[in-house]
């Protein structure tokens, strides 16, 4: 089954909640609306026809000039051996996404992830804390407009650039 197949079962199923197909170099993906991403992913889990059973990544990706951070969920059927990919924006300002930690367990240090380097709150998730920074870290290191700290606890943040060779004598 194509992408274009999969988007119009679910545009039939959940109507204006689901967008085009968005073709990109090497992929297509569908883009979906926020407060409908849990409810979809179920769906894309449990028909019969799609039966995708695995979430094999959960990323995202800041768009300052759009206002928005788009998380990306990207899918695999072992039992149709396809992928899908499915988007969703959120908010820049106010980034919340529904959890899909109840849907493939994967989701959870994926999204965790994501909280953790881009901000974005993943409601209802079961354990939403920072995965990779101490949890007194200032702000979100993938965004656009992140600056760091020169100093965190007395420990420099600034680096030698490693491109930089010293002049020879």
């Amino acid at each position: 089954m194509k992408t274009e197949a999969i988007q119009l079962l679910l545009h039939e199923r959940f109507g204006a909640a689901v967008g085009p197909v968005e073709s990109a170099r090497l992929s297509e993906s569908v883009e979906v609306d926020a407060s409908a991403v849990a409810e979809i992913a179920l769906f894309l889990r449990d028909d019969p026809d799609l039966a995708f059973d695995c979430l094999s990544n959960l990323s995202g990706t800041d768009r300052p000039a759009r206002g928005k951070i788009q998380i990306t969920y990207e899918l695999f059927s072992y039992v149709h051996r396809r992928a899908f990919i499915l988007k969703v924006d959120a908010r820049r300002d106010r980034p919340e996404v529904a959890t899909v930690e109840n849907v493939w367990p994967a989701a959870n240090w994926l999204e965790r992830e994501v909280y953790d380097l881009l901000g974005v709150v993943f409601v209802d998730h079961s354990d939403l804390r920072r995965l990779l920074l101490p949890d007194d870290w200032v702000g979100y290191p993938l965004r656009k407009d992140y600056v760091e700290a020169p100093e965190y606890h007395g420990i420099s943040t600034v680096r030698p650039s490693a491109l930089k060779l010293p002049e020879p004598k």
